[in-house]
């Protein structure tokens, strides 16, 4: 009081105002740097080569010992040079005999980074304020889980995801690409959890956490409040920065197909657009549902033959289908070895017999629709086939014959279906000889089940959504469209509806002239001599149009067409996102396979039935040595006994929460 009245005598009100310059007591050094004093100091660094080494005071580097010595001394009087390197793995040491309460990492658990005791100084699982006060010094790199038993959870139902993330991999492969996120209470594996979880309980954006209790679904996690919004976006920023995540993907996709094999015999390949309504220019591209060109980024996604994603590449300004196809296939060649024969399904835009003469070369088998048109088939040869694909009743009308494309230098097979009113033929070109006719008509048109796949993916995970509004610079000497050209097509255009309109009036009058008064049509053209020279006129200005466009380069480079700077949508934290949805969606799907044989109506609503369990509230007990998540009943009686042999499948897996030797065990409560 008396400091800011002598200053208010000496400088009046201006003298209480906010001074310049750190603000008292605030830390001089940033959190990137807490580490690197610490490993420094605990190879016997002195302050003053540490302050060289980070070019600050020394003076800052003491006042930082300092307070990390009081706040250690705090926690149960753990000193800063006992540490052999900055991390809370051995500072955190304990034998589990004297400490049973924590038991061991068992080493075949992969979601645990080691076969260390669990490291963590709280034992109220509400209140983890000694991890929060060893991640903000820079020693807790993530916060263990730490679970309390609670009756009537909300949405603990989302638990029974956890065996099929942790069998997805994207722990062990998160690890191997992000190594850590530094010191952090929320760590890498907790960010790599809560992310999944969040989106099967339908938060499709990190905004709606705002919208739910956080110590809530802490407990879930095994913390004491989930991470808030502003948290989850600054990991997902950190994650981004790496610029990882197409490797992270491969990886993920490798795992996938190394589990799931079987299924990957068909792949189905589609682009997905995503409508752009912000301020930034971006190449535009045609919207099938809207008819209209709009500004959008496209995304092909390569989905196995049961729908489900395998992974996903953004396309660089829109690029077609028949220009993405070689990026795809030398993707999926990757993951699928070299000696594998897959057969890709795609639509007409990757239409382009050169290219399938590629493909085929490169022991792919391609499956899609004709796009020239053709002569229509005789109804008469086609003949009606039926048979049961995948415990479905299918029947086709169809006309199979072989076919040359490229004069004969490439040898297909046409599939045609008979449409049922016998108005519409539908042709199918494949190299794929060996399948009966029924079998290529039938994975043809199962390409519904990838744009099923879109539209359930745009409702629930929303994969549209912008996560970030960040641009990056584009290639700039990328080739566009002259856009003069264009104006100039539309003035010869424009010009041509003028001459038809007056070649048709002259005709009509023609038509209508009076022989008798005008009996020669050198007598017509002497009386509409004003329409003849109209008509010539525009002849000569369209032939003057069509010269300066030969003139015209067709293609110009994108910054000669748009002045300007040339960007596009930062794409690293959305494909990071996309990411997670999809394992997410994949985890669904896993679920949804064990679930199916005890529920009849799986194939019509499976994935609502599974939705419902993740969102309904459990028991959860530690006890034993297990996580017990104990389920509340279903809506209905056959509802619940599905869920119930969903319980026992995932039993079966034995598998262990992220982070923790704790073994998930599930169940439903039944009524005493």
């Amino acid at each position: 009081v008396r400091r800011h009245l002598q200053r208010y005598i000496l400088h009046g009100m201006a003298g209480l105002q906010l001074r310049s310059g750190w603000k008292a007591g605030s830390p001089r050094l940033s959190r990137k740097r807490l580490a690197a004093v610490s490993r420094l100091k605990a190879v016997g660094a002195s302050n003053r080569e540490i302050a060289r080494q980070l070019d600050v005071d020394e003076s800052s580097i003491r006042e930082l010992l300092n307070r990390w010595i009081d706040s250690q001394t705090e926690a149960q009087q753990l000193l800063l040079p006992e540490l052999p390197q900055p991390s809370v793995r051995s500072a955190l040491m304990h034998d589990e005999k004297s400490d049973p309460e924590y038991p061991r990492r068992p080493s075949d658990n992969p979601a645990a980074s080691d076969d260390r005791p669990l490291r963590t100084l709280d034992k109220d699982p509400t209140n983890r304020w000694m991890d929060r006060l060893l991640a903000r010094i820079g020693l807790l790199e993530d916060a263990d889980p730490l679970f309390r038993s609670g009756e009537r959870i909300p949405h603990a139902g989302v638990l029974l995801a956890v065996p099929a993330l942790v069998q997805s991999g994207i722990f062990e492969v998160a690890t191997e690409v992000y190594d850590d996120l530094a010191p952090a209470f929320y760590g890498l594996r907790t960010t790599m959890l809560v992310l999944p979880l969040i989106s099967l309980l339908r938060l499709k954006r990190p905004e709606h956490l705002k919208e739910h209790s956080p110590p809530d679904l802490g407990g879930i996690f095994g913390l004491d409040r989930a991470p808030e919004v502003k948290t989850l976006r600054r990991k997902l920023e950190r994650l981004a920065n790496a610029r990882q995540s197409e490797r992270f993907g491969r990886l993920l996709a490798k795992r996938r197909v190394a589990a799931r094999g079987r299924v990957m015999g068909f792949l189905y390949l589609d682009g997905h657009v995503r409508v752009y309504h912000g301020k930034h220019r971006l190449p535009k591209t045609h919207v099938a549902q809207m008819r209209l060109l709009l500004p959008a980024t496209t995304d092909y996604w390569i989905n196995d033959r049961r729908g489900d994603p395998l992974f996903v590449v953004t396309a660089e300004a829109n690029a077609g289908l028949a220009k993405m196809l070689p990026i795809l296939t030398r993707e999926i060649r990757t993951l699928v070895g070299p000696k594998r024969r897959v057969t890709i399904v795609f639509d007409r835009g990757g239409w382009s017999p050169k290219l399938f003469k590629c493909l085929i070369g490169d022991r792919f088998d391609v499956l899609t629709y004709r796009k020239k048109p053709m002569r229509p088939i005789p109804r008469k040869t086609f003949v009606l086939h039926s048979g049961r694909i995948e415990r479905r009743r299918v029947e086709y009308n169809l006309n199979d014959r072989k076919v040359r494309l490229m004069k004969g230098k490439l040898r297909l097979r046409q599939v045609t279906r008979l449409s049922k009113d016998g108005t519409h033929q539908t042709a199918i070109l494949t190299s794929r000889f060996d399948l009966p006719a029924l079998h290529v008509a039938f994975r043809m048109f199962e390409r519904w089940r990838q744009e099923n796949f879109f539209k359930y993916m745009d409702e629930e995970f929303p994969i549209d959504a912008l996560v970030e509004y960040a641009v990056e610079p584009a290639d700039p000497d990328r080739m566009v469209p002259n856009p003069v050209r264009r104006k100039l097509n539309n003035r010869i255009q424009e010009a041509q509806a003028g001459l038809a309109e007056l070649q048709q009036a002259y005709g009509a009058a023609a038509l209508a002239n009076p022989e008798g008064k005008r009996s020669t049509m050198r007598g017509f053209k002497i009386a509409h001599g004003k329409e003849g020279m109209a008509i010539r006129a525009i002849q000569k200005r369209i032939a003057a149009l069509r010269a300066k466009k030969r003139t015209v380069p067709a293609l110009v480079s994108v910054s000669q067409a748009h002045p300007g700077e040339v960007i596009k949508l930062a794409n690293e934290r959305k494909h990071l996102m996309n990411i997670i949805k999809m394992v997410a969606y994949q985890a669904e799907s896993d679920l949804l396979a064990l679930v199916r044989p005890k529920y009849a109506r799986a194939d019509q609503e499976g994935r609502t039935l599974i939705q419902n369990a993740l969102g309904t509230t459990a028991e959860l007990r530690v006890e034993d040595g297990k996580l017990h998540v104990i389920l509340e009943p279903l809506s209905s009686p056959h509802r619940t006994r599905a869920i119930e042999a969903l319980c026992e499948a995932l039993n079966g897996t034995a598998v262990c929460f992220p982070g923790t030797d704790f073994r998930m065990h599930y169940a439903i409560r039944h009524a005493e």
